[in-house]
Formats: C-alpha cells, sequence, structure tokens
C-alpha cells in the first residue's frame, strides 16, 4: 500500500484524511472516496491512478461498498473531467497497451461490493469511464457525462466503447462517442444511466443512504448477487446454482429466514 494511504486509520476533527489526489471517509461499513485536484478540475493523472488502486487492494481484502465523489474546483462541482491531458500528450503506444486507466476502471466494476458514483458536475472522458465503472450513479441537476476523446484524436478506451451500450443503448451511446453528445442529468435519469438525482448538498448523504440500504443485506449474498450478475450468459445458469448451493449451506440464510417467520407470525 502506498505509504500514506490507509483506510483504517482517521485522525483529523471531521472523519477524514487528506491524500494527494484523494479525499477518504471511512463509516459505517461504507468508503468514501473523493477526487481531490481541484486545480485541474479533479483529472485523473498517474499519483490518482496509484492511489485509486490503492484503495481497490484495500478493498478487495475487506469488502465494503466504496462511494466515488469529486469535489467543488474554482469552477464549480465536478465530478472528473478526464485523464489529466498534459500526462496523456506525452504518452504513446506502450502507455495505450498498458491499459493505465481501463485495467484501474475494471478493478473498480469487480470489486466484490457495490460501488456507488455519485456525480456532481460534469463526469467527462476517464471520468465518465470511472462513473460508469460503478454499480450505482447518482447525481444532481448539474450532472453532465460526455466522451469528448475523439476530438483529441484519441478514443474512449477505458471502457465507454463498450460499457456504455450496455448501459444507455447503442444509438445513444454513438451519439455520445461518436458525436460529441453531452448527456445532462435528466437525460441520463430517463436513460437509466442514473437512477436518481438529488441537490447538491445531499447527494453524499443519499450515497450513503443507499449503502446503508445495501448493507442491511448479508454480505456473501450481495457479493455473490453482484458476481453472478455480471457472468458471461453462457455461464449461467450454472454459476446461479453454484452460488446458491453456498448460500444454502451457510447459517445466516437460517438466521434471517427465522427471523423474517416469526416476525411473520406477529
Amino acid at each position: 500500500m502506498m505509504p500514506g494511504v490507509t483506510l483504517t486509520t482517521v485522525d483529523d476533527a471531521d472523519g477524514r484524511l487528506p491524500v494527494d489526489t484523494l479525499t477518504l471517509d471511512e463509516r459505517d461499513g461504507c468508503v468514501h472516496v473523493a477526487l481531490n485536484r481541484p486545480e485541474v478540475r479533479n483529472a485523473i493523472d498517474a499519483t490518482m491512478v496509484a492511489e485509486l488502486h490503492d484503495i481497490c487492494e484495500e478493498l478487495e481484502t475487506e469488502p465494503r461498498v466504496l462511494i466515488l465523489s469529486g469535489c467543488e474546483t474554482p469552477g464549480g462541482a465536478i465530478f472528473a473531467s478526464g485523464a489529466d491531458i498534459s500526462q496523456l500528450r506525452e504518452r504513446r503506444n506502450v502507455d495505450a497497451l498498458r491499459g493505465i486507466n481501463s485495467r484501474l476502471f475494471r478493478r473498480i466494476a469487480q470489486l466484490p461490493m457495490p460501488v456507488i458514483a455519485a456525480v456532481d458536475g460534469h463526469a467527462l472522458g476517464g471520468g465518465a469511464e470511472l462513473a460508469f465503472a460503478a454499480d450505482f450513479r447518482i447525481g444532481t441537476a448539474r450532472t453532465r457525462f460526455g466522451n469528448p476523446e475523439t476530438g483529441l484524436g484519441i478514443l474512449a478506451a477505458a471502457g465507454a466503447t463498450w460499457r456504455l451500450a450496455e448501459l444507455v443503448g447503442e444509438p445513444v451511446a454513438k451519439e455520445i462517442l461518436l458525436a460529441g453528445r453531452i448527456v445532462s442529468a435528466e437525460e441520463a435519469l430517463s436513460l437509466h444511466l442514473l437512477s436518481s438525482i438529488h441537490e447538491p448538498g445531499e447527494l453524499i448523504d443519499a450515497a450513503f443512504t443507499l449503502a446503508q440500504r445495501i448493507l442491511r443485506n448479508d454480505r456473501l449474498a450481495t457479493q455473490l448477487t453482484k458476481k453472478v450478475f455480471h457472468a458471461p450468459r453462457e455461464a449461467h445458469p450454472f454459476v446461479d446454482e453454484l452460488a446458491q448451493a453456498v448460500l444454502f449451506e451457510r447459517p445466516e440464510k437460517v438466521e434471517r429466514m427465522t427471523a423474517f417467520l416469526e416476525k411473520n407470525r406477529k
């Protein structure tokens, strides 16, 4: 783990531990990670990538719900403006083949417990692709999604070319990827790219409320449901049945079902 990055030691007054490019807040079985490079509109640079990998390492070892957000910048709220162009401009073919952002976003998508992206303001380029990798996206009226990569002479290579079609359908995905369409919050809600819209000051609380709804359920059942949901079509129904066989043998199943039956008898 990168020196200074820890999710288990919090030593400042408001429960937050600042890191170089992130702000961390751990409570109630959740980890809130805010992208924190306001001077460059939360652009994702190599340091942020490394720190997010460290977060993933911790959450793979000790699964918790992850909440991702941006921070206020001099120009207003923003989730992430994309990859840091000053670094991106210098990258060459060997860097593209390393999959710097795509491998990170895949790792985030595959975390054991669900991931919530709380998107206030713009999520552009790699910032949008980071949000697309989450299991849930909630936003505000000023949320905007876009993938303007072709205007910079590159493509959206960190998940948008396939995740976006799965999320909003091929026609809209092509408008975003090929014609530079920016999707507003209301459009995103109608397309189910966002599941809910909140006031800016209530967004993070809404994310924690959603996280607590998730955490009321059995942890292993939640983790296996996420894995089975994302299994390839040809793996079903075998993976469903295998996961259910594991859960059927656990005492937690008996305890939860017994509590349910006893509650309904009253």
